[in-house]
């Protein structure tokens, strides 16, 4: 059997080990398009920190770990799939047969839809030649513009803030990572920013980029006539799917390939995983792309099952985020903006920069978000998951939300558990 992986990130590497250990004997190729050993962005930041070499960033650390596994690594790039011919064309020439095709390219950054914005001086943050590149641009003192504050721009925020540069941040919408928390939220994280020394605009959209003033390299101009003086600009302003070398093979698509709970697409014996799958969400019974490691691996262990016949179905990704800004943990989960016709319990301590929202259908917790608290992460994950019925421990909650772990273990153990726990 001939398992051939399209993409080298963690779903990529995940399925081919997956693949290995069900089938010793299949011939497997990891396809990566860049020419750095597999890697994982979610490290890039704590190289740019100096917290790692570059090597901390492979996903795989040992040397010759790909070959020992049998698993053959390519550095190359796919251009094209024949269903029909079950092959793919590669950038260097040639081509590759398959008997089952994963697709697992990922995702690439949005270019800045403005005058400037392919000037020399923006950069998106990325690859590892992203990395490098930022590195030597992004001393100490060094005037950075980072355009986009969601949940990939706070990461980045984060490890330039930590270099010591003089940070501005620029958010065209009305509050910080604002796909993941609440107005309330999202302007609390923006005032703990703001009182380390990073500079936070919101309802701010950049107009063009244009040339530096004395010794800058550009300028940021906003629409309201605000000109930023930058050293370097970074942005960070939405991703697209990898899947323009689909094009031709018929697989119906989306916001990403539409994939079943099987992870098949709708052409067969190819699959997708990851940030370029669709797939089913948890919360909704739809489909969307949940772009977090966690849900790339998932579909990775589910999708190479069924590509060697095991038949193995997807219970549906949660939409969940963990973002640590300068200290201040974040997180949000599931349908943390609500349900119609659900309701919330909210805590809101600005002073100690703490909040909690608990969303509800009925008796069942369908989302939360969190700013500050950290001890319960799990718990909320494991209520929302569960679909767990709290009964009474909703109505407790109200009174005390710090009561989550006594719902949790209330609700799910046997009756005669909560006498225990009043």
């Amino acid at each position: 059997m001939r398992h051939v992986i399209v993409g080298a990130g963690p779903a990529g590497v995940v399925a081919a080990e997956q693949l290995r250990g069900h089938d010793p004997d299949a011939e497997i190729t990891l396809i990566s398009g860049e020419q750095e050993p597999p890697y994982s962005r979610m490290a890039i930041p704590y190289y740019l920190v100096e917290n790692i070499e570059e090597a901390g960033t492979y996903l795989r650390k040992q040397s010759g770990y790909f070959d020992e596994q049998r698993i053959r690594v390519l550095h190359d790039e796919v251009t094209g799939v024949d269903p029909g011919g079950h092959s793919i064309a590669l950038g260097q020439g040639g081509s590759l047969g398959y008997d089952r095709l994963l697709i697992a390219t990922g995702s690439r950054p949005l270019d800045l839809p403005v005058p400037g914005g392919d000037r020399p001086e923006v950069r998106h943050c990325w690859t590892l030649e992203d990395a490098r590149a930022i590195v030597q641009s992004a001393q100490p003192g060094a005037r950075v513009v980072l355009i986009g504050a969601g949940f990939i721009g706070c990461i980045i925020l984060e490890a330039l803030a930590l270099r010591r540069t003089e940070l501005t941040v620029v958010e065209a919408g009305n509050r910080m990572v604002p796909r993941m928390m609440d107005e309330t939220a999202g302007g609390l994280i923006r005032d703990w920013c703001e009182s380390r020394g990073v500079r936070v605009h919101v309802d701010a959209k950049v107009a063009s980029i244009d040339d530096g003033r004395g010794n800058h390299a550009a300028a940021v101009r906003l629409e309201n006539g605000e000109v930023l003086d930058a050293d370097l600009v970074i942005a960070a302003v939405g991703v697209t799917p990898n899947a323009e070398f689909l094009q031709g093979a018929g697989l119906d698509m989306d916001a990403g390939i539409l994939v079943d709970r099987q992870l098949k697409s709708s052409v067969d014996g190819i699959y997708a995983a990851g940030d370029v799958a669709q797939g089913v969400d948890f919360s909704t019974g739809g489909q969307s792309v949940h772009a977090i490691q966690p849900t790339a691996a998932d579909h990775a262990r589910v999708a190479a099952s069924n590509m060697v016949g095991r038949h193995q179905a997807y219970h549906g990704s949660v939409n969940m985020n963990v973002l640590d800004t300068l200290g201040l943990i974040s997180s949000s989960f599931g349908l943390w903006m609500g349900k119609d016709g659900g309701d919330s319990i909210t805590v809101h301590d600005p002073d100690r920069y703490r909040y909690l929202n608990l969303q509800f259908e009925d008796d069942r917790m369908v989302g939360a978000s969190a700013l500050g608290l950290t001890e319960h992460v799990g718990v909320l994950r494991g209520l929302i998951q569960t679909r767990v019925k709290l009964g009474v421990w909703k109505e407790r909650l109200r009174k005390d939300p710090s009561r989550l772990m006594e719902a949790y273990l209330g609700a799910t153990r046997p009756i005669g558990y909560n006498a225990h726990v009043l």
